[in-house]
Parts: structure tokens; C-alpha cells; sequence
């Protein structure tokens, strides 16, 4: 069984245990406007045995059709976060935020209390390819904030951003390039990471973790040979597919490499258990 090298200053390091989630075996619906994967039981998609991995709860990539969305729709207690990969997505809530998103951008909005929003393809000429990502909070009856930020793929190419960061690990700063804060043990890194190169996660805390990887699609499949890759721990993940990594202990390091033949771009979440 592979493991994670070395453990800090505490001995070596727990074996690894890392369950691949295929890129075909998530949930998967195609409604002609939205064609989408689900790594979670999500709407009509239940599969008791992927309900939800430490506070994190959705993994949803979707395609929405050019002129289409989803109407105006409620949520409450959830944090929720898009992670646009290509097109636009025009965002409307309730708490009087309009914004077109573009590749880049990633909008949070702790529900908390209750919020209602919408999200629209407004482009005419061009579908928009996103992630919907939701986790759970450790504080209850928080209310209802909203953060947009720009993360470019310069600052993601051939190393890991923080781009989501728990308000305890969290500095402070509100300023652009800084992590977008949430009451989650969660923190979440992206990569564009080029054929060939490696980078090193540092376990964010001390103790047992749980770690998730999710390699973006290109495509509405997976390519049937070559696309971007990525290999952890032994492990090689294509487009589409994901990772559950069991068994990590801080402080440790998870190395993640790039064995495709085109960038791979990737998330990597840290939780608590």
C-alpha cells in the first residue's frame, strides 16, 4: 500500500488508503439545458455510500446551455461556492448581488439564515462550464454573506493555491490573491499543474484529515487516451475522476503529479473528519 513519506517530526507517516471515484460511475443527468455529474447523492441521484465526505457535501460539474439556468431557488445552512471554468454565469440573489462570473472567479455565499438566488448563462454565444460545490458549516444561524474572487490561472499554474480556507486557519486579510473564508474545517487548493511536474501538499492541521482530489473535465467524457492526468500516491486519476484519501495524519505532505499529456487541472480538499 503506498504511503505519504514522512510524517513531520512524528516517524513516518500512516499507509495512504485512496478509493478512486471513476468519472462514469458519479451520478450523471442530462435535462438538454444542464448536463451534469454528480460526485454526491444530489437530486434524483441517492447512493447512501456517497452522501457526503467530512463537511464536504457537492461536487457537481455542470454544463449550462447558452440562454438557460436556474431559476430563483432557496438554501439555507449550506456554504456554496461556483468555480467557473469556462463561460460566463450571471448571479442574482437576494441579498441584492448581480454579478457575471468568468473563468476564475469563484463566488461563495454562506446561506446561512436563508437566502434565495438564481443563476443564468445570459451568454448567447458560448455554454458555461462550472463547478457547484457545497459543504457543510460548523456554526449554525450565521447570516448570509456573499464573496467574489479572481484567481487566475497564472497563479495556479505548477502549484497549489489556497483558494478556500477555514476562518481559524484563515489570516484575515481581505485583499486580492487571499483565500475566500468559511466556518468549515475545509480547505480547498487548485492547480493547473503541467505534464511532468509535481506539488507537495502540506496537511493544513494536526491530526487525522481527510483529503478529496477532483481532476476538471475538458470535455463532456473523459478523452478515450491522453487528456490531463494526475497520479497520487500511485493512484492515476483522469479527467472527470475523483479521490477519496483516507488514513492522513498532519503534519504530513500528499504529493500530487501531472502524468498526462496536457495541464491537469485539479482541486484539492483538506477536511477535518
Amino acid at each position: 500500500m503506498a504511503t505519504n513519506g514522512t510524517n513531520g517530526t512524528h516517524g513516518p507517516a500512516p499507509p495512504l488508503r485512496i478509493t478512486k471515484r471513476p468519472w462514469n460511475a458519479r451520478g450523471h443527468a442530462d435535462h438538454g439545458w444542464l448536463y451534469t455529474f454528480h460526485t454526491f447523492s444530489f437530486a434524483s441521484y441517492y447512493e447512501p455510500e456517497f452522501e457526503q465526505f467530512g463537511p464536504l457535501r457537492v461536487i457537481n460539474e455542470d454544463r449550462v446551455e447558452r440562454g438557460t439556468g436556474f431559476g430563483t431557488h432557496s438554501h439555507a445552512e449550506f456554504l456554496i461556492w461556483s468555480y467557473i471554468v469556462k463561460g460566463e454565469l450571471e448571479h442574482k440573489d437576494s441579498m441584492g448581488n448581480l454579478e457575471n462570473l468568468r473563468r476564475g472567479e469563484v463566488q461563495f455565499t454562506s446561506a446561512g439564515t436563508g437566502i434565495r438566488h438564481s443563476e443564468y448563462c445570459r451568454n448567447k454565444k458560448e455554454d458555461v462550464h462550472f463547478l457547484q460545490i457545497w459543504a457543510k458549516p460548523n456554526v449554525k444561524g450565521l447570516s448570509p454573506s456573499y464573496k467574489t474572487r479572481k484567481f487566475t490561472d497564472e497563479m495556479k499554474t505548477d502549484k497549489l493555491l489556497r483558494v478556500m480556507e477555514s476562518v481559524d486557519r484563515h489570516s484575515g486579510k481581505d485583499a486580492e490573491g487571499e483565500p475566500i473564508p468559511m466556518h468549515a474545517d475545509l480547505s480547498m487548493d487548485a492547480s493547473i499543474l503541467s505534464p511532468g511536474k509535481k506539488v507537495e501538499h502540506q496537511l493544513v492541521a494536526e491530526g487525522p484529515r481527510n483529503v478529496y482530489l477532483h481532476v476538471i473535465m475538458s470535455g463532456r467524457e473523459q478523452p478515450k487516451s491522453g487528456g490531463a492526468k494526475i497520479k497520487v500516491q500511485g493512484v492515476q486519476l483522469g479527467e472527470g475522476d475523483g479521490a477519496f484519501v483516507r488514513g492522513a495524519k498532519g503534519p504530513g505532505k500528499i504529493e500530487v503529479e501531472s502524468v498526462g499529456d496536457k495541464p491537469a487541472e485539479f482541486l484539492l480538499f483538506d477536511m477535518g473528519q
